[in-house]
Order: structure tokens, then C-alpha cells, then sequence
């Protein structure tokens, strides 16, 4: 019983250092934007808001797991 207990925390230890580390690399990747270039998207792109939903893909299952 020891053994399990001392296994499922091991694993959720685990889990937390991986959901840490991916989050981590999430923000190494996705790349800074000044407020002048936000600003620029805006202009050329419109709003996110204005788009079409049936356009986006749901991923947020997907970065949570």
C-alpha cells in the first residue's frame, strides 16, 4: 500500500513538471509582439472577434493534457 501511495505521488509529480516544463516551452515559442505591431495586425487583420467561428480548430484540450 506504501508502495502505491509513494508511486502516485511520484507520478503526479511528474505530470506537474511536464505540464510546467510545456507551458515554459509555449512561451519560448510563440514570439513577442510590441504594442505597435498588435496594432498593425489589428489594421491588416480586423478583430478575432470578427471572424468566422466555423474557421477556428478548439485546441485547448489539446495544450491542457
Amino acid at each position: 500500500m506504501v508502495d502505491e501511495k509513494l508511486k502516485e505521488m511520484i507520478k503526479q509529480s511528474v505530470r506537474e513538471v511536464i505540464k510546467e516544463e510545456r507551458l515554459s516551452l509555449y512561451e519560448i515559442l510563440v514570439p513577442y509582439a510590441s504594442n505597435k505591431e498588435i496594432d498593425e495586425i489589428h489594421k491588416k487583420y480586423g478583430s478575432p472577434q470578427n471572424y468566422d467561428k466555423e474557421e477556428f480548430v478548439d485546441m485547448t484540450n489539446w495544450i491542457k493534457k
